[in-house]
């Protein structure tokens, strides 16, 4: 039961605190705890002391502390509309301009659902200092320091909002988010591709019993350190031969081991296994790979024929080749004894620079900016791929064809 509960809180965690609403949700409640703390301090001796003590802070009457927070809620709720509007137009934007893969990357911006939520809950305070106000009220009996305070936050909001506008429209721009995309991409291939050397291929022949999957999904990886763990405790050894980022069909040979295993020994290991409904770049960097040819190819097409665009996509993805020529993932995993335990499938140079640049290639190789783009980044490459040696042959002949014409 508690491996179940880990692994749907393992598949899920990303999907929740990623979503636009978690941090929005999280600080109003911080918010509301505030509100109460500083209404109970209004009451309480001390707070009635202060007020008592700096005349400056009383409010003369009831009326007056409930127009400064209604006309506050009413400005942050206007603040709050605008700005969401600005979110949406951005996200349409970049879906219809760049990829609709780029909309995770935006929505889960920080700063964004940062600005949102000190909204949100700017209004959820007002709101309850408002409930707490009555007709009657004089004096010390008035939560002077809770408006204050809401005043204070106010004046906050209005300095978020400026920041905000200029934060939103630099977050549009093409050049920003391609290199969001290459960030993101970059540090999921430092944390895969920890070797200097290519190790040498999983050999999984011998693995002749399949363990198929529970359901469908995206494979995202495994949880290494569990999935060590069970292997260990079944003394097993466990193969995966699919590639991250592919789909996964409920009933689909997921796992292959050496022996056979009892159903609750083939669910325990399969609890090991992240099969969400859509990926992550974090742990699968070819989904990144994926997000910047997607641009390219996008950039590129007859809608948007935007060459520049396109050209900036190919240099993130050489910048990323230029790593990924160099670094390698780990094929197989030991136990702490030096058992084998774990051997999985990743995806090669060859596969990655044949599913992005040769599709980007497609789309541009008749774009002569494309092509001087193309041979300049080719020259720089290391020349003992032969994927990367048959491309320059094909953007040389291109290149002399045009010039031909």
């Amino acid at each position: 039961m508690l491996r179940t509960i880990q692994a749907w809180f393992r598949t899920h965690y990303r999907q929740i605190t990623g979503s636009i609403a978690f941090l929005p949700a999280f600080i109003a409640v911080l918010f509301a705890v505030l509100a109460s703390a500083m209404y109970l301090f209004d009451l309480s001796d001390p707070g009635m002391h202060l007020k008592e003590s700096l005349q400056w802070l009383h409010l003369k009457d009831a009326s007056a502390a409930r127009a400064i927070a209604t006309t506050i809620a009413a400005g942050i709720i206007t603040l709050t509309v605008f700005s969401f509007s600005m979110v949406m137009i951005v996200l349409n934007q970049a879906a219809s301009q760049l990829s609709n893969r780029v909309l995770e990357q935006l929505i889960e911006n920080r700063f964004q659902q940062l600005v949102l939520g000190t909204y949100i809950g700017t209004i959820v305070y007002a709101l309850f200092i408002l409930t707490t106000i009555r007709e009657g009220d004089k004096g010390s009996s008035i939560p002077a320091l809770s408006v204050y305070l809401l005043i204070l936050i106010g004046i906050l909001d209005i300095f978020l909002f400026i920041y905000f506008l200029h934060f939103i429209t630099q977050a549009v721009r093409y050049e920003v988010i391609i290199s969001k995309a290459h960030a993101e991409t970059q540090r999921s291939l430092e944390k895969m591709c920890v070797l200097e050397k290519e190790p040498p291929p999983a050999q999984m022949n011998s693995l002749s019993f399949d363990i198929r999957a529970r359901h469908d999904g995206v494979y995202d990886g495994i949880d290494l350190q569990g999935m060590l763990r069970s292997c260990m405790e079944y003394q097993c050894v466990v193969g995966i031969s699919v590639l991250s980022g592919a789909f996964i069909l409920k009933g689909t040979p997921l796992l292959h081991l050496d022996r056979s295993l009892p159903e609750e020994a083939q669910n325990k290991l399969l609890d090991n296994v992240l099969l969400p409904r859509i990926g992550s770049v974090e742990d699968d960097p070819a989904l990144g790979f994926r997000q910047l040819t997607e641009i390219g190819m996008k950039a590129l097409s007859p809608g948007i024929n935007d060459p520049g665009t396109a050209s900036l996509t190919l240099r993130a993805l050489f910048q990323l080749f230029n790593f990924r020529m160099t670094h390698f993932p780990e094929t197989m995993y030991r136990d702490k004894e030096g058992h084998l335990r774990i051997m999985m499938a990743h995806w090669s140079f060859g596969q990655i620079f044949e599913g992005t640049v040769l599709a980007i290639w497609d789309y541009g190789k008749k774009d002569r900016s494309i092509l001087h783009e193309l041979k300049n980044l080719l020259g720089q490459l290391r020349t003992d791929a032969n994927e990367v040696v048959d491309m320059r042959r094909r953007v040389q002949a291109a290149l002399q064809e045009h010039e031909s014409e």
